[in-house]
């Protein structure tokens, strides 16, 4: 473990920005962001577009490690190159930002309240791969959509399971069992989670660094007791649907717990926009989301 690195995660004030769309995300964030699917014809022309959104963000003079301590990669992102060098040195030797692989293959159908992630056969593959690319991390979703206990405890059961392998592979997952927003025993999901959690958390190896994302919970820092555990190096929100000023007055009410935003972070970047209109908008929502994560 590369202890700067480590000590960036633990310590430095900032987000996480979560540049990972895949699949289905992919086309609707171009959407967003002013590119229509008449101009692309393939998977690969539209992961192109998409690369070349992201170029824009990682380039720009907004985007810089004094308020985002990491960035979280989509797969074809990690293995392509910004100003010829891979994304995650580019990120590191430009900017002094730490990157995390999105790792998992999408989700599996409801049951027992939660979505449990797919198999992930390549994830060896993918983890000596991150290494190579000077990856610091990874990171995982499942979603729980009720207050169910053994499908909370089967998502948990299955992170740890990851993680555990992850862990042992070099690098430090980001455990995210997303709560959804909009499900009427939100606060009942999340005290169950944090219970089966901590179970957990009580037996794990204290040398097996770990991280968490969590919806922004309802009460706020709910999970802060889980920085008891050395092992724990930052625990961040997602922004889980929210427009970025209601997830920014969110989050900070919750202390010590850091953005993890996509959608917050680039709903106002638009292809059309010159470079100085890109800047703007994108340094405003940086300072929004940093401001909320320092609170």
């Amino acid at each position: 473990m590369n202890q700067e690195k480590l000590d960036i995660m633990r310590n430095r004030k900032g987000f996480i920005a979560a540049l990972d769309q895949s699949g289905g995300s992919t086309a609707k964030t171009l959407k967003s962001y002013g590119v229509e699917e008449s101009e692309y014809s393939n998977e690969e022309e539209m992961f192109e577009k998409i690369h070349e959104m992201r170029k824009r963000v990682f380039t720009s003079s907004a985007f810089q490690g004094d308020k985002i301590v990491g960035a979280i990669l989509f797969y074809k992102t990690m293995n392509s190159k910004v100003e010829g060098e891979y994304t995650a040195d580019y990120l590191w030797n430009n900017k002094k930002i730490l990157s995390f692989l999105k790792v998992d293959k999408g989700l599996e159908e409801l049951n027992d309240g939660v979505q449990l992630m797919k198999e992930i056969p390549d994830l060896d593959e993918q983890i000596k791969l991150a290494n190579e690319r000077n990856i610091f991390g990874t990171k995982m979703r499942s979603v729980i959509k009720a207050a169910n206990r053994e499908g909370i405890q089967k998502i948990v059961k299955q992170q740890f399971e990851f993680a555990k392998r992850i862990c042992e592979g070099g690098l430090v997952p980001i455990i995210e069992p997303e709560v959804d927003i909009h499900i009427e025993d939100k606060k009942e999901a999340e005290e169950i989670l944090k219970e089966e959690i901590d179970k957990v958390l009580k037996e794990w190896d204290p040398k097996d660094y770990i991280m968490f994302k969590f919806t922004i919970p309802t009460v706020p820092n709910l999970y802060e007791d889980f920085y008891h555990y050395d092992f724990v190096v930052r625990i961040v929100a997602l922004s889980g649907g929210y427009e970025t000023d209601e997830a920014c007055r969110l989050l900070s009410k919750n202390h010590r717990m850091i953005a993890s935003f996509s959608r917050a972070l680039l709903q106002d970047l638009k292809a059309y926009q010159t470079d100085d209109e890109f800047n703007t908008k994108l340094s405003q929502a940086i300072d929004e989301i940093y401001e909320a994560s320092i609170s």
